[in-house]
């Protein structure tokens, strides 16, 4: 079959993917996401973690498509209340609105629609443009300038193939496979689809989350597997391409197996994560309380692991005190080594400096 043709198969496949590795491979994966959505309900304040975690998944689905930031730029333009440096910073940011929002869209319905697809694209892309109508687009090998992949070039074939997706998505009845292997599975078919004219590739990792709260697999979107993509970018690329080729249940056996792992991998590595949240919000918590009992507040605690970054407008907003306060809150925190005073421009931000080292830490390296 030549390379750079593919017929894109009716979704269910017409052979049987849940192989004996499968499976064992799924029960893995469905017990780590089990673990993780345990541990995240045991934070005081869950919700804390989720523009942390989605900051980075974002950061991370963007940088395999070449859009690279900081954890500086990032929180800076958090605090600056979207005044980005960078116009990387604004694309990732942009990413994690676009997650937040989608997600909360699927907890309320349980159903992911055409229409919710192309409001991802249009929160990433700031495009209201929809799939594309313009044909000769193709996926090329940047080494080589070889055509690898062409995929559907009719606005009415993308149309086809996304309505029988959303079928597949949304109606179990079609198949009874188990949720984790149909996430694989949508991913690789939105992948090849490829119906919008950019952003492809971050539209479809936002659906794997969505997929994966839709189904109550995942309660809130701290499940970090674009990092997984990242550190394995040939092998995910060569196994898109593989099941492309040699469609059959071989070559999609690997490719699920690959995903699956993946959501293993990346559930216990957002465990330790979120482990490590909660051991510095406890430490937090007993030394401000022992220190500056008269300053203490839960309030207070969930403010400043909110964000890496804080000033003195958001304790004024989330804890309810007034600008004097706010600012002695914060002149106190430094004093006791919680936090440490930065100036940019006019304005005076206060670091998280634990918390924001043990982000960058702990996203660092392949194995944190």
């Amino acid at each position: 079959m030549n390379s750079n043709k593919y017929q894109i198969p009716t979704l269910p496949l017409p052979f049987d993917v849940e192989t004996k590795a499968v499976l064992k491979q799924t029960a893995l994966a469905s017990r780590k996401l089990g673990e993780l959505n345990g541990i995240v309900e045991k934070i005081p304040n869950p919700e804390i973690l989720i523009r942390t975690l989605s900051l980075q998944e974002a950061k991370d689905s963007s940088s395999i498509e070449s859009i690279i930031t900081t954890h500086d730029d990032l929180y800076k333009a958090e605090v600056s209340m979207k005044q980005y440096s960078t116009i990387a910073a604004k694309e990732v940011s942009t990413y994690a609105d676009a997650l937040l929002h989608v997600v909360d869209i699927v907890k309320g319905r349980k159903l992911i629609t055409e229409g919710l697809i192309k409001e991802i694209y249009r929160r990433i892309k700031h495009n209201d443009g929809g799939y594309t109508t313009t044909p000769g687009k193709a996926l090329i090998n940047e080494q080589t300038g070889e055509v690898v992949y062409t995929p559907p070039q009719t606005i009415e074939e993308i149309q086809h193939h996304m309505r029988n997706l959303e079928a597949y998505i949304n109606d179990d009845s079609m198949s009874d496979e188990d949720p984790l292997v149909k996430m694989a599975i949508i991913h690789h078919q939105f992948e090849s689809i490829h119906p919008f004219g950019d952003g492809n590739g971050r539209a479809g990792r936002v659906l794997n989350v969505l997929y994966l709260v839709s189904h109550e697999l995942l309660n809130l979107p701290v499940l970090y597997l674009s990092r997984y993509i990242n550190h394995h970018k040939k092998e995910y690329y060569d196994l898109l391409q593989l099941v492309r080729q040699y469609p059959s249940a071989e070559s999609w056996e690997q490719w699920i197996l690959f995903i699956l792992t993946g959501v293993q991998q990346t559930a216990d590595e957002s465990i330790t994560f979120v482990r490590g949240i909660a051991d510095l919000m406890m430490q937090a918590k007993h030394q401000i309380r022992r220190e500056l009992p008269a300053v203490y507040s839960q309030d207070l605690i969930n403010n400043l692991f909110r964000h890496p970054y804080t000033k003195i407008d958001f304790l004024v907003k989330e804890i309810g005190v007034s600008r004097p306060t706010a600012m002695s809150y914060l002149n106190q925190l430094i004093e006791i080594g919680i936090l440490k005073k930065l100036k940019m421009g006019r304005e005076n931000y206060y670091i998280n400096h634990r918390l924001f080292n043990f982000i960058a830490n702990a996203f660092h390296n392949p194995n944190p």
